[in-house]
Protein backbone atom coordinates (compact mmCIF):
# COMPACT_ATOMS: atom_id res chain seq x y z
CA UNK A 1 0.00 0.00 0.00
CA UNK A 2 2.60 2.33 0.97
CA UNK A 3 4.52 1.92 -2.38
CA UNK A 4 1.17 2.30 -4.26
CA UNK A 5 0.52 5.64 -2.80
CA UNK A 6 4.14 6.65 -3.28
CA UNK A 7 3.95 6.21 -6.86
CA UNK A 8 0.97 8.31 -7.22
CA UNK A 9 2.02 11.24 -4.73
CA UNK A 10 1.75 14.33 -7.04
CA UNK A 11 -0.24 12.73 -9.33
CA UNK A 12 -2.36 15.80 -9.74
CA UNK A 13 0.18 18.50 -8.92
CA UNK A 14 1.82 20.46 -12.02
CA UNK A 15 4.58 17.80 -13.08
CA UNK A 16 2.91 14.89 -12.18
CA UNK A 17 2.09 12.15 -13.39
CA UNK A 18 -1.41 13.38 -14.63
CA UNK A 19 0.18 16.18 -16.39
CA UNK A 20 2.97 13.80 -17.75
CA UNK A 21 0.63 11.50 -18.87
CA UNK A 22 -1.37 13.80 -20.85
CA UNK A 23 1.51 14.40 -22.83
CA UNK A 24 2.97 11.04 -22.58
CA UNK A 25 0.03 8.74 -23.50
CA UNK A 26 -0.52 9.47 -27.04
CA UNK A 27 3.07 10.11 -27.36
CA UNK A 28 3.89 6.04 -26.30
CA UNK A 29 0.68 4.78 -28.64
CA UNK A 30 2.66 7.11 -31.40
CA UNK A 31 5.26 5.82 -31.01
CA UNK A 32 3.91 2.49 -30.33
CA UNK A 33 2.58 2.67 -33.73
CA UNK A 34 6.06 3.37 -35.31
CA UNK A 35 7.20 0.21 -33.66
CA UNK A 36 4.32 -1.72 -35.04
CA UNK A 37 4.77 -0.75 -38.63
CA UNK A 38 8.76 -1.74 -38.94
CA UNK A 39 8.09 -4.97 -36.67
CA UNK A 40 5.00 -5.83 -38.97
CA UNK A 41 7.59 -4.85 -41.94
CA UNK A 42 10.18 -7.58 -40.67
CA UNK A 43 7.53 -10.07 -39.38
CA UNK A 44 5.78 -10.45 -42.21
CA UNK A 45 9.17 -10.96 -44.64
CA UNK A 46 10.12 -13.46 -42.02
CA UNK A 47 7.05 -15.73 -43.41
CA UNK A 48 9.02 -15.03 -46.81
CA UNK A 49 12.60 -15.98 -45.74
CA UNK A 50 15.17 -15.18 -42.93
CA UNK A 51 16.93 -13.26 -45.94
CA UNK A 52 14.58 -10.62 -46.19
CA UNK A 53 13.76 -10.03 -42.87
CA UNK A 54 17.62 -9.57 -42.21
CA UNK A 55 17.58 -7.16 -45.47
CA UNK A 56 14.72 -4.98 -43.95
CA UNK A 57 16.60 -4.34 -40.67
CA UNK A 58 20.19 -3.57 -42.43
CA UNK A 59 18.69 -1.45 -45.09
CA UNK A 60 16.11 0.15 -42.39
CA UNK A 61 19.07 1.11 -39.84
CA UNK A 62 21.05 2.36 -42.78
CA UNK A 63 18.55 4.71 -43.62
CA UNK A 64 18.15 6.06 -40.07
CA UNK A 65 21.36 6.45 -39.84
CA UNK A 66 21.31 8.76 -42.80
CA UNK A 67 18.19 10.79 -41.49
CA UNK A 68 19.13 10.81 -37.81
CA UNK A 69 21.39 13.86 -37.74
CA UNK A 70 18.82 16.07 -39.27
CA UNK A 71 16.05 14.20 -37.37
CA UNK A 72 17.54 14.67 -34.68
CA UNK A 73 18.82 18.56 -35.05
CA UNK A 74 15.09 19.77 -36.13
CA UNK A 75 13.67 17.47 -32.81
CA UNK A 76 15.07 19.84 -30.57
CA UNK A 77 12.15 22.46 -32.39
CA UNK A 78 10.34 20.21 -29.42
CA UNK A 79 11.55 21.79 -26.89
CA UNK A 80 12.18 25.18 -28.47
CA UNK A 81 8.62 25.63 -29.44
CA UNK A 82 7.55 24.54 -25.51
CA UNK A 83 9.35 26.95 -24.59
CA UNK A 84 8.33 29.56 -26.39
CA UNK A 85 5.16 27.88 -25.70
CA UNK A 86 5.56 28.16 -22.10
CA UNK A 87 6.72 31.94 -22.56
CA UNK A 88 3.96 32.63 -24.23
CA UNK A 89 5.56 33.81 -27.56
CA UNK A 90 3.28 32.00 -29.61
CA UNK A 91 4.52 33.46 -32.61
CA UNK A 92 7.73 32.55 -32.14
CA UNK A 93 6.57 28.79 -31.82
CA UNK A 94 4.98 28.58 -35.75
CA UNK A 95 8.96 30.19 -36.70
CA UNK A 96 11.00 27.39 -34.13
CA UNK A 97 8.75 25.16 -36.22
CA UNK A 98 9.48 26.51 -40.17
CA UNK A 99 12.92 27.28 -39.39
CA UNK A 100 13.16 23.27 -38.19
CA UNK A 101 10.85 22.31 -41.73
CA UNK A 102 13.16 24.31 -43.94
CA UNK A 103 16.43 22.43 -42.82
CA UNK A 104 14.46 18.99 -43.23
CA UNK A 105 13.94 20.10 -46.96
CA UNK A 106 17.66 20.97 -47.40
CA UNK A 107 18.57 17.32 -45.99
CA UNK A 108 16.40 15.41 -48.52
CA UNK A 109 18.98 15.54 -51.12
CA UNK A 110 22.14 15.34 -48.98
CA UNK A 111 20.52 11.94 -48.14
CA UNK A 112 20.23 11.12 -51.69
CA UNK A 113 23.85 12.16 -52.37
CA UNK A 114 25.04 10.13 -49.54
CA UNK A 115 23.48 6.77 -50.28
CA UNK A 116 25.67 5.20 -53.13
CA UNK A 117 28.39 5.08 -50.18
CA UNK A 118 26.34 2.77 -47.85
CA UNK A 119 25.42 0.83 -50.76
CA UNK A 120 29.08 0.09 -50.90
CA UNK A 121 29.79 -0.25 -47.69
CA UNK A 122 27.20 -3.04 -48.19
CA UNK A 123 29.59 -4.59 -50.55
CA UNK A 124 32.72 -4.05 -48.86
CA UNK A 125 31.44 -6.27 -45.64
CA UNK A 126 30.84 -10.13 -45.45
CA UNK A 127 26.99 -10.02 -45.55
CA UNK A 128 25.38 -13.06 -46.57
CA UNK A 129 25.11 -13.36 -50.50
CA UNK A 130 21.20 -14.14 -50.01
CA UNK A 131 20.46 -11.02 -48.13
CA UNK A 132 22.73 -7.88 -49.82
CA UNK A 133 20.55 -7.34 -52.73
CA UNK A 134 17.47 -7.29 -50.63
CA UNK A 135 19.07 -5.33 -48.33
CA UNK A 136 20.34 -2.51 -51.31
CA UNK A 137 16.56 -2.43 -52.88
CA UNK A 138 15.18 -1.80 -49.28
CA UNK A 139 17.76 0.93 -49.39
CA UNK A 140 17.02 2.81 -52.13
CA UNK A 141 13.26 2.82 -51.87
CA UNK A 142 13.60 4.42 -48.50
CA UNK A 143 15.99 6.87 -49.42
CA UNK A 144 13.56 8.25 -52.61
CA UNK A 145 10.26 8.23 -50.40
CA UNK A 146 12.68 9.27 -47.28
CA UNK A 147 11.55 13.17 -47.52
CA UNK A 148 7.70 12.16 -45.95
CA UNK A 149 8.87 10.48 -43.15
CA UNK A 150 10.85 12.95 -42.40
CA UNK A 151 8.43 16.28 -42.78
CA UNK A 152 6.06 13.86 -40.49
CA UNK A 153 8.65 13.84 -38.06
CA UNK A 154 9.03 17.89 -38.21
CA UNK A 155 5.41 18.94 -38.07
CA UNK A 156 4.70 16.57 -35.01
CA UNK A 157 7.59 18.15 -33.23
CA UNK A 158 5.43 21.64 -33.20
CA UNK A 159 2.44 19.58 -31.74
CA UNK A 160 4.61 17.67 -29.18
CA UNK A 161 5.78 21.02 -28.45
CA UNK A 162 2.48 22.85 -27.71
CA UNK A 163 0.98 20.15 -25.92
CA UNK A 164 -1.31 18.90 -28.45
CA UNK A 165 0.14 15.31 -28.41
CA UNK A 166 -3.42 13.59 -29.88
CA UNK A 167 -2.76 15.09 -33.10
CA UNK A 168 0.43 13.25 -33.64
CA UNK A 169 -0.97 9.98 -31.91
CA UNK A 170 -3.49 9.74 -34.69
CA UNK A 171 -1.52 10.45 -37.89
CA UNK A 172 0.71 8.03 -36.28
CA UNK A 173 -2.26 5.35 -36.23
CA UNK A 174 -2.89 6.47 -39.81
CA UNK A 175 0.26 5.88 -41.28
CA UNK A 176 0.43 2.29 -39.44
CA UNK A 177 -3.13 1.35 -40.84
CA UNK A 178 -2.02 2.23 -44.32
CA UNK A 179 1.46 0.77 -43.94
CA UNK A 180 0.26 -2.54 -42.23
CA UNK A 181 -2.39 -3.17 -45.05
CA UNK A 182 -0.04 -2.10 -47.53
CA UNK A 183 2.37 -5.05 -46.38
CA UNK A 184 0.08 -7.31 -46.39
CA UNK A 185 -0.86 -6.55 -50.13
CA UNK A 186 2.51 -5.93 -51.42
CA UNK A 187 4.93 -8.30 -49.99
CA UNK A 188 2.36 -11.51 -50.49
CA UNK A 189 0.74 -9.92 -53.65
CA UNK A 190 -3.01 -9.89 -52.83
CA UNK A 191 -5.72 -8.11 -54.95
CA UNK A 192 -4.34 -8.55 -57.68
CA UNK A 193 -0.57 -7.35 -56.96
CA UNK A 194 2.67 -9.22 -57.46
CA UNK A 195 4.06 -10.42 -54.19
CA UNK A 196 6.99 -7.79 -54.11
CA UNK A 197 8.90 -8.97 -50.69
CA UNK A 198 10.86 -6.32 -49.05
CA UNK A 199 10.02 -3.94 -51.98
CA UNK A 200 6.55 -3.92 -51.03
CA UNK A 201 7.70 -3.77 -47.48
CA UNK A 202 9.81 -0.47 -48.40
CA UNK A 203 6.87 0.98 -50.45
CA UNK A 204 4.00 0.40 -47.67
CA UNK A 205 6.22 2.40 -45.40
CA UNK A 206 6.51 5.45 -47.69
CA UNK A 207 2.87 5.49 -47.86
CA UNK A 208 2.60 5.05 -44.26
CA UNK A 209 4.50 8.41 -43.59
CA UNK A 210 2.77 10.23 -46.69
CA UNK A 211 -0.54 9.67 -45.25
CA UNK A 212 0.57 10.74 -41.63
CA UNK A 213 2.23 13.99 -43.05
CA UNK A 214 -1.07 14.82 -45.05
CA UNK A 215 -3.20 14.48 -42.13
CA UNK A 216 -0.33 16.78 -39.69
CA UNK A 217 -0.62 19.40 -42.57
CA UNK A 218 -4.46 19.83 -42.64
CA UNK A 219 -3.85 20.30 -39.17
CA UNK A 220 -0.78 22.55 -39.03
CA UNK A 221 -2.37 24.98 -41.52
CA UNK A 222 -6.16 24.84 -40.10
CA UNK A 223 -8.12 27.75 -38.62
CA UNK A 224 -7.33 27.03 -35.42
CA UNK A 225 -3.96 26.59 -35.51
CA UNK A 226 -3.22 29.04 -37.87
CA UNK A 227 -4.69 31.65 -35.97
CA UNK A 228 -3.55 31.10 -32.54
CA UNK A 229 0.22 30.84 -33.66
CA UNK A 230 0.81 33.19 -36.63
CA UNK A 231 1.37 30.49 -39.13
CA UNK A 232 1.08 32.29 -42.13
CA UNK A 233 3.27 35.03 -40.64
CA UNK A 234 6.14 32.52 -40.05
CA UNK A 235 6.91 31.24 -43.83
CA UNK A 236 10.24 32.81 -43.56
CA UNK A 237 14.18 32.32 -42.52
CA UNK A 238 14.76 33.63 -39.07
CA UNK A 239 18.25 34.12 -38.10
CA UNK A 240 18.06 34.16 -34.47
CA UNK A 241 15.56 30.97 -34.09
CA UNK A 242 17.49 29.55 -36.55
CA UNK A 243 20.82 29.92 -34.98
CA UNK A 244 19.05 29.15 -31.24
CA UNK A 245 17.74 25.59 -32.97
CA UNK A 246 21.24 24.95 -34.72
CA UNK A 247 22.91 25.33 -31.26
CA UNK A 248 21.13 23.72 -29.09
CA UNK A 249 19.68 20.97 -31.54
CA UNK A 250 23.28 20.25 -33.63
CA UNK A 251 24.13 18.27 -30.37
CA UNK A 252 21.28 15.87 -30.89
CA UNK A 253 21.53 15.48 -33.96
CA UNK A 254 25.29 14.28 -34.20
CA UNK A 255 24.38 12.66 -31.23
CA UNK A 256 21.72 10.32 -33.29
CA UNK A 257 23.56 10.47 -36.28
CA UNK A 258 27.37 8.97 -34.33
CA UNK A 259 24.65 6.32 -32.66
CA UNK A 260 23.07 5.16 -35.41
CA UNK A 261 26.46 5.31 -37.65
CA UNK A 262 27.88 2.62 -34.50
CA UNK A 263 24.69 0.78 -34.55
CA UNK A 264 24.62 0.33 -38.24
CA UNK A 265 28.46 -1.25 -37.88
CA UNK A 266 27.34 -3.02 -34.96
CA UNK A 267 24.51 -4.86 -36.84
CA UNK A 268 26.49 -5.28 -39.86
CA UNK A 269 29.61 -6.73 -37.44
CA UNK A 270 26.24 -9.33 -36.42
CA UNK A 271 24.79 -10.11 -39.73
CA UNK A 272 28.31 -10.99 -41.16
CA UNK A 273 29.30 -13.49 -38.28
CA UNK A 274 26.87 -16.06 -40.68
CA UNK A 275 23.18 -16.50 -41.89
CA UNK A 276 21.31 -17.97 -38.49
CA UNK A 277 23.46 -15.41 -36.24
CA UNK A 278 21.99 -12.45 -38.44
CA UNK A 279 18.47 -13.93 -38.20
CA UNK A 280 19.28 -14.01 -34.22
CA UNK A 281 20.59 -10.90 -34.08
CA UNK A 282 17.47 -9.67 -36.24
CA UNK A 283 15.26 -10.96 -33.95
CA UNK A 284 16.85 -9.78 -31.16
CA UNK A 285 16.92 -6.54 -32.24
CA UNK A 286 13.07 -6.17 -32.99
CA UNK A 287 12.15 -7.02 -29.09
CA UNK A 288 14.87 -4.69 -28.67
CA UNK A 289 13.04 -1.94 -30.38
CA UNK A 290 9.69 -3.22 -29.02
CA UNK A 291 11.15 -2.58 -25.43
CA UNK A 292 11.93 0.65 -26.00
CA UNK A 293 9.91 2.28 -28.54
CA UNK A 294 6.90 2.99 -25.98
CA UNK A 295 9.69 4.75 -23.82
CA UNK A 296 10.95 7.08 -26.66
CA UNK A 297 7.78 8.33 -26.32
CA UNK A 298 7.96 8.94 -22.53
CA UNK A 299 11.32 10.84 -23.45
CA UNK A 300 9.34 12.83 -25.92
CA UNK A 301 6.99 13.93 -23.55
CA UNK A 302 9.17 14.88 -20.29
CA UNK A 303 11.29 16.57 -23.04
CA UNK A 304 8.80 18.71 -23.94
CA UNK A 305 7.08 18.76 -20.23
CA UNK A 306 10.55 20.21 -18.75
CA UNK A 307 10.76 22.75 -21.64
CA UNK A 308 7.66 23.98 -20.80
CA UNK A 309 8.35 24.16 -17.15
CA UNK A 310 12.12 25.76 -17.45
CA UNK A 311 10.88 28.55 -19.87
CA UNK A 312 8.14 29.47 -17.48
CA UNK A 313 11.09 29.26 -14.76
CA UNK A 314 9.86 26.20 -12.73
CA UNK A 315 12.81 24.18 -12.19
CA UNK A 316 11.37 22.34 -9.36
CA UNK A 317 8.24 21.56 -11.35
CA UNK A 318 10.59 19.69 -14.05
CA UNK A 319 12.64 18.07 -11.93
CA UNK A 320 9.18 16.61 -10.13
CA UNK A 321 8.22 16.11 -14.16
CA UNK A 322 10.95 13.93 -14.35
CA UNK A 323 10.62 11.20 -11.77
CA UNK A 324 6.78 11.07 -13.09
CA UNK A 325 8.66 10.06 -16.49
CA UNK A 326 10.74 7.36 -14.61
CA UNK A 327 8.09 5.97 -12.37
CA UNK A 328 5.56 5.71 -15.81
CA UNK A 329 8.25 4.35 -17.79
CA UNK A 330 8.94 1.56 -15.25
CA UNK A 331 5.20 0.30 -14.93
CA UNK A 332 5.77 -0.72 -18.51
CA UNK A 333 9.33 -1.78 -18.54
CA UNK A 334 8.38 -4.44 -15.85
CA UNK A 335 6.11 -6.13 -18.24
CA UNK A 336 8.83 -6.58 -20.77
CA UNK A 337 11.14 -7.74 -18.13
CA UNK A 338 8.32 -10.54 -17.62
CA UNK A 339 8.47 -11.20 -21.04
CA UNK A 340 11.91 -11.28 -22.31
CA UNK A 341 13.40 -13.61 -18.40
CA UNK A 342 10.81 -16.50 -18.91
CA UNK A 343 9.27 -16.47 -22.28
CA UNK A 344 12.14 -15.68 -24.32
CA UNK A 345 11.86 -18.72 -27.00
CA UNK A 346 8.09 -18.25 -27.53
CA UNK A 347 9.46 -14.33 -28.54
CA UNK A 348 11.68 -15.68 -31.00
CA UNK A 349 9.56 -18.38 -33.01
CA UNK A 350 6.83 -15.55 -33.23
CA UNK A 351 9.43 -14.53 -36.77
CA UNK A 352 9.05 -18.49 -37.99
CA UNK A 353 9.18 -18.89 -41.65
CA UNK A 354 6.09 -20.63 -43.56
CA UNK A 355 8.41 -22.77 -44.98
CA UNK A 356 10.43 -25.20 -42.46
CA UNK A 357 14.31 -23.46 -42.17
CA UNK A 358 17.32 -25.06 -41.03
CA UNK A 359 18.37 -21.19 -40.36
CA UNK A 360 15.98 -20.29 -38.06
CA UNK A 361 15.77 -22.89 -35.79
CA UNK A 362 20.09 -22.85 -35.84
CA UNK A 363 19.28 -19.25 -34.78
CA UNK A 364 16.60 -19.85 -32.42
CA UNK A 365 18.59 -20.81 -29.24
CA UNK A 366 20.95 -17.84 -30.04
CA UNK A 367 18.22 -15.32 -30.00
CA UNK A 368 16.74 -16.88 -27.03
CA UNK A 369 20.05 -16.13 -24.95
CA UNK A 370 20.49 -13.06 -26.89
CA UNK A 371 16.84 -11.76 -25.21
CA UNK A 372 17.45 -13.06 -22.22
CA UNK A 373 20.84 -10.63 -21.47
CA UNK A 374 18.57 -7.67 -22.96
CA UNK A 375 16.72 -8.19 -19.52
CA UNK A 376 19.85 -6.96 -17.75
CA UNK A 377 18.83 -3.37 -18.38
CA UNK A 378 15.04 -3.37 -19.72
CA UNK A 379 14.46 -1.41 -15.82
CA UNK A 380 17.12 0.63 -16.12
CA UNK A 381 16.33 1.63 -19.68
CA UNK A 382 13.07 3.40 -18.14
CA UNK A 383 15.11 5.14 -15.79
CA UNK A 384 17.27 6.80 -18.06
CA UNK A 385 15.04 8.03 -20.99
CA UNK A 386 13.67 9.78 -18.25
CA UNK A 387 16.76 11.55 -16.97
CA UNK A 388 18.16 11.99 -20.54
CA UNK A 389 14.93 13.75 -21.62
CA UNK A 390 15.02 15.62 -18.62
CA UNK A 391 18.29 17.04 -19.66
CA UNK A 392 17.37 17.64 -23.33
CA UNK A 393 14.13 19.72 -21.91
CA UNK A 394 16.62 21.67 -20.41
CA UNK A 395 19.04 22.38 -22.81
CA UNK A 396 21.70 20.03 -21.20
CA UNK A 397 22.00 18.63 -25.00
CA UNK A 398 26.00 18.64 -25.59
CA UNK A 399 26.68 16.44 -22.26
CA UNK A 400 24.01 13.62 -23.08
CA UNK A 401 25.51 13.53 -26.61
CA UNK A 402 28.83 13.18 -25.52
CA UNK A 403 28.11 10.14 -23.34
CA UNK A 404 25.62 8.53 -25.90
CA UNK A 405 27.55 8.21 -28.51
CA UNK A 406 30.53 7.23 -26.26
CA UNK A 407 29.14 4.02 -25.43
CA UNK A 408 27.82 3.26 -28.59
CA UNK A 409 31.72 3.91 -30.10
CA UNK A 410 33.47 2.09 -27.42
CA UNK A 411 31.46 -1.07 -28.21
CA UNK A 412 32.73 -1.31 -31.54
CA UNK A 413 36.42 -1.87 -30.90
CA UNK A 414 35.48 -4.66 -28.22
CA UNK A 415 32.87 -6.49 -30.83
CA UNK A 416 35.47 -6.30 -33.40
CA UNK A 417 38.53 -8.05 -31.74
CA UNK A 418 35.61 -10.62 -30.01
CA UNK A 419 33.78 -11.68 -33.29
CA UNK A 420 37.62 -11.46 -35.30
CA UNK A 421 40.31 -11.76 -33.15
CA UNK A 422 38.88 -14.06 -30.39
CA UNK A 423 35.92 -15.89 -32.23
CA UNK A 424 33.66 -14.90 -29.68
CA UNK A 425 29.83 -15.65 -30.49
CA UNK A 426 27.17 -13.59 -31.28
CA UNK A 427 25.44 -13.90 -27.52
CA UNK A 428 28.67 -12.89 -25.90
CA UNK A 429 29.37 -10.34 -28.36
CA UNK A 430 25.61 -8.79 -27.14
CA UNK A 431 26.79 -8.85 -23.62
CA UNK A 432 29.75 -7.02 -24.31
CA UNK A 433 27.00 -4.45 -25.63
CA UNK A 434 24.58 -4.65 -22.65
CA UNK A 435 27.60 -3.96 -19.67
CA UNK A 436 28.80 -0.94 -21.42
CA UNK A 437 25.28 0.54 -22.09
CA UNK A 438 24.53 0.29 -18.34
CA UNK A 439 28.05 2.07 -18.10
CA UNK A 440 26.15 5.08 -20.06
CA UNK A 441 22.95 4.59 -18.05
CA UNK A 442 25.34 5.57 -14.72
CA UNK A 443 26.20 8.36 -16.15
CA UNK A 444 23.66 9.76 -17.13
CA UNK A 445 22.36 9.38 -13.32
CA UNK A 446 25.15 11.38 -12.14
CA UNK A 447 24.82 14.32 -14.74
CA UNK A 448 21.19 14.96 -13.24
CA UNK A 449 21.91 14.53 -9.71
CA UNK A 450 24.40 17.53 -9.93
CA UNK A 451 21.04 19.55 -10.73
CA UNK A 452 23.51 21.73 -13.17
CA UNK A 453 20.43 21.30 -15.97
CA UNK A 454 18.02 23.67 -13.26
CA UNK A 455 20.23 26.71 -13.83
CA UNK A 456 20.11 26.58 -16.96
CA UNK A 457 18.21 29.04 -19.63
CA UNK A 458 17.77 28.84 -23.18
CA UNK A 459 15.12 31.22 -24.67
CA UNK A 460 16.57 33.99 -22.63
CA UNK A 461 20.26 33.70 -24.07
Amino acid sequence: MSLFCHYFSGYQKPGGIKDLLVLAFPMMISTACDGVMTFTDRLFLARVGSEQMNAALGGGVAMQMLVFFFIGLTGYSTALVAQYYGARELQNSSKAAFQAILITIAAWPVILVLKPLVVSFFYGMNIPASQIEYQVQYLNILAWGGLFGMLRQTLSCFFTGIGKTRIVMTATFMAMFVNVVLDYILIFGKLGFPPMGVRGAAFATISGSLSALLMLLLAYLSPITRNAFFVMNSFHFDRTIMKKLFHYGYPAGLELFLNFLAFFVITVLFQSQGEKEATAATIMFNWDMVSYIPLLGIEIAVTSLVGKYMGAGRPQVAHRAAFSAIKTGLVYSVIILIFFVFFPEVLVRVFHPRVQSLVFEGAVPIAKTMIQIASLYVLVQAVVVGLIGTLRGAGDTFYTMVVSVLSNWVSLPFLYLGFYVFNLSVSFGWFIVVVIYLVFCYAIYRRFRTEKWKKMRVINN
